[in-house]
């Protein structure tokens, strides 16, 4: 017996139905009625019972989107199947981008309905056995670990060689999803605090009230509810290693404390009568641009420079898609031990194409997730395109798909190799590439060059599907629109104009004049 499938929905008919056909499939179903309930069922103690969550986009307050957010933010990992009325591939592209599992469209039929949670189920249970897998092999990891060819990544292994040489608070920066934890993990590693504690804290997934108290610790009967004394993420790491993830979610009150700790090298627990003193080596990272928090307010100066010692960029999976074959490989091998009757031999070079020419805003979780999934229910012993329908959705037209697309899974560049690095990194010149198919060029884009008579798009064209595809890419944030597109504010917002767009969703709303 499975465990429950949680349905969140806010229109009680649809409600009713999706009970009655998950309770017909075998299920139990847990019913809410709204995204803020559907999260409390899932911070809740019944959390681990729940296997499948069937999610309503469009809801009064928290719709799908924020419920999808807010899972990443809490690091919950249950499957997402989203649901929506309005079927267009904005919407797809827009949940999966933001870890849905799966689509469909109401009314879902009874199959398709049954299909997404049977597969939604196997995808899980795979997956929990990877995780008692690599929990049982544990180990340090150093950067011989990393599984990159990039010569984009060669400085920041050079960096975090010569960081792990010290003690010095590091600051590891860059899109959510890049890898910044593996980074820090690889600095303990490959130090001499390897052996020592390296201790966790993901700052944006605690509420503000809590945020000392976890840092810091406190005493028995300090505010309500702290039943029993507490010694806090700081005490926790003495010795060794605090990374603290996604700092730049820190509020402002406690930036004040967190400075003190990293000047006097030691915290005051909430309600507690005299300071602790730690020692610790401090590795921050942040998806935002600090500068520009501490431009805004919204982030101390002082305590800015502190962090930033010793800055690492790691930069996105789109600006290093040398790397994609290797990681492809290294996800499908992780893959294999959890499932050892459905043992892949490789991936077509068209699906290859296909995920080298995605720009992957979610980085290398995505594709993790993406190859996992596409591993996982792959009917045949290798990958296809077709295995990554919501990628091939995007790229398509961009491509030449009809090429060889069942190549041998010897076309795929082997793992890389796993010998140390050192201040003299030179790109391997040599390392085997995959083949791609007839047409397909080494490095992608999105847009099409030319039209379907084979002539070129007129410039007005091209200009407006780029701001569209930036709006979509950048989640209608436009001052990070403009900025990517390398034009003022005031400039974009002409264009929307122009073009007839309207700012609040990205779309055309009346034809251009």
């Amino acid at each position: 017996m499975t465990g429950s499938i949680l349905i969140v929905d806010d229109d009680p008919v649809q409600r009713r139905l999706l009970e009655a056909a998950v309770t017909r499939f075998g299920h139990t179903a847990i019913v809410v009625d709204g995204g803020t309930a559907g999260l409390e069922v899932l911070d809740g103690p019944g959390a681990r019972d729940v296997s499948v969550v069937i999610l309503d986009l469009v809801m009064p307050g928290l719709d799908g989107i924020g419920v999808l957010k807010a899972m990443r933010e809490r690091d919950i990992s249950v499957p997402v199947i989203v649901q929506t009325a309005q079927g267009g591939i904005e919407t797809v592209v827009s949940a999966m981008r933001h870890g849905a599992f799966d689509f469909v469209v109401k009314p879902a039929s009874p199959d398709r309905l049954q299909a997404s949670i049977s597969n939604a189920l196997k995808v899980e249970a795979v997956e929990g056995e990877v995780k008692r897998t690599s929990r049982k092999r544990g180990g340090l990891l150093t950067f011989r670990d990393m599984i990159t060819h990039s010569p984009a990544m060669d400085r920041v292994i050079r960096l975090g060689q010569k960081a792990a040489a010290s003690h010095i608070p590091i600051l590891i920066e860059g899109e959510s999803g890049v890898g910044k934890e593996l980074v820090a993990r690889a600095i303990q590693g490959s130090g001499d605090r390897r052996s020592k504690p390296f201790v966790t804290v993901n700052c944006g997934a605690i509420p503000d009230n809590l945020v000392e108290s976890i840092l810091f610790g406190h005493e028995k009967g300090s505010f309500t509810g702290a039943t029993d004394r507490h010694t806090g993420k700081f005490v926790e790491a003495h010795s060794g290693t605090l990374f603290l993830d996604e700092i730049g979610d820190l509020p402002l009150d406690v930036q004040v404390k967190l400075l003190r700790a990293v000047q006097e090298g030691e915290v005051d627990p909430v309600g507690g009568r005299s300071t602790v003193k730690v020692d610790i080596r401090l590795i921050s990272a942040t998806h935002r641009n600090l500068l520009q928090q501490v431009k805004d307010g919204k982030f101390r100066e002082d305590l800015f420079y502190r962090l930033n010692v010793y800055p690492i960029f790691v930069p996105p999976l789109r600006d290093r898609r040398d790397d994609i074959p290797h990681l492809v490989t290294h996800f499908m091998e992780k893959v294999a031990p959890a499932d050892p009757r459905h043992r892949l031999k490789g991936i077509s070079a068209a699906a290859l194409a296909v995920l080298q020419a995605y720009d992957w805003p979610g980085n290398i979780r995505q594709l993790e997730n993406a190859v996992f999934r596409a591993s996982v229910l792959c009917e045949g012993d290798v990958l296809t395109a077709d295995d990554f329908p919501q990628i091939r959705a995007q790229v398509e037209g961009t491509l030449n798909l009809d090429a060889d697309d069942t190549l041998e899974a010897s076309s795929v560049a082997p793992p890389p190799s796993l010998e140390p690095r050192d201040e003299d990194v030179v790109p391997d010149e040599t390392a085997p590439a995959a083949v791609l198919p007839a047409g397909v060029q080494a490095r992608f884009g999105t847009l099409r060059a030319l039209d379907e008579r084979g002539n070129v798009r007129a410039l007005a064209d091209v200009e407006l599907e780029m701001i569209k595809l930036a709006i979509d890419h950048y989640n209608g944030q436009m001052s990070e629109v403009a900025r990517r597109l390398g034009i003022g504010r005031s400039t974009l917002y002409r264009k929307l104009k122009e073009y007839g767009i309207d700012p609040e969703t990205g779309r055309v709303d009346r034809l251009a004049s």
